[in-house]
């Protein structure tokens, strides 16, 4: 059983689009999304800097419109199914054909504008990824601190959300056998402070036609299988504003029976986390478009004889 991986925010880097966009189908993607939003999209991903990237509502459109123009580029009929992580939850949608690509790209430029309102309105906060340590010690910390587990990545990794004056102290005094990484966000994403945005992302999804997924999708809610189009969005709505279980999606892949992966463009932090969370799974991270030859020769293998 083959599935794609849609990441999340963060896996954006500069230039990641440059070598992509020489493909004549991907660009065609990108122009036909970034006009959809009116957001530059093949200068954010081709020279843009570092510090105009981080910007929420320019990430989240640009990490989306990457996935999705990386995904088709491939044989989806032959793809069993797609989970992607917090924003990643978007392009999922897109490839399960729950949304098309135009209600996707809006979907997204909605979400970061809103969820950037969100935080600038709200006190100062900010997020940190806590590497290793027992979970149990991991999450008493954040309690002790009024943070939030805001990600689950698996793999020894849990985000912490909140108060940037308690993201400090975590940073300064992490739990015991970890390593604590400040985090260059606009905000808590999914914490209570993300209430406005779900509102908002909700008065918008009730205005969509949707269809039921064609092939099989993961919610970050708990890493169940959702079999039908409102559900999953309504999902990918609420979880704005609460917790990521990526752990839980790479467990019930596996339990699924999930064989192989392929992490779309901008690829390699779900493919990281994979080798650690989901042993024996072969991956595939589409980072150039070298990569895709290697991709197409997995989903060929993993549809042999069936």
């Amino acid at each position: 059983m083959l599935v794609i991986l849609c990441p999340g925010q963060g896996a954006q880097k500069p230039g990641f689009m440059n070598s992509w966009l020489e493909l004549p189908e991907y660009r065609e993607s990108i122009e036909s999304m970034a006009a959809t939003i009116d957001i530059d999209l093949i200068k954010h991903g081709s020279i843009s800097d570092e510090e105009t990237i981080r910007d929420t509502a320019i990430a989240q459109p640009l990490i989306v419109s990457a996935s999705i123009a990386t995904a088709k580029l491939l044989d989806l009929s032959k793809v069993h199914g797609v989970a992607g992580h917090s924003v990643g939850e978007v392009s999922a949608a897109q490839i399960a054909g729950i949304l098309n690509q135009e209600q996707a790209i809006q979907l997204v430029s909605l979400r970061a504008k809103s969820m950037a309102k969100a935080a600038a309105e709200s006190e100062k906060t900010s997020m940190a990824a806590v590497l290793g340590g027992a979970a149990e010690t991991v999450l008493s910390r954040l309690v002790e601190l009024n943070l939030t587990p805001a990600n689950y990545n698996g793999a020894g990794q849990i985000v912490a959300a909140g108060a940037a004056d308690s993201i400090q102290k975590l940073v300064a005094e992490g739990p015991q056998g970890s390593k604590v990484i400040p985090l260059s966000v606009a905000g808590a994403f999914h914490t209570q402070y993300m209430f406005p945005a779900v509102s908002t992302l909700s008065e918008f999804v009730a205005t969509l036609e949707v269809n039921d997924p064609n092939k099989s999708i993961w919610s970050n809610q708990s890493g169940q299988l959702v079999s039908k189009g409102s559900e999953f969005l309504n999902l990918l709505v609420g979880q704005v504003a609460s917790s990521v279980r990526w752990d839980l999606c790479m467990e019930a892949m596996l339990a699924a029976g999930v064989t192989s992966v392929i992490e779309v463009s901008p690829a390699g932090t779900l493919s990281g986390l994979a080798k650690r969370g989901m042993p024996g799974v072969e991956i595939v991270a589409l980072k150039e478009p070298k990569d895709l030859e290697v991709a197409q020769d997995l989903i060929s293998r993993t549809n042999e004889g069936k």
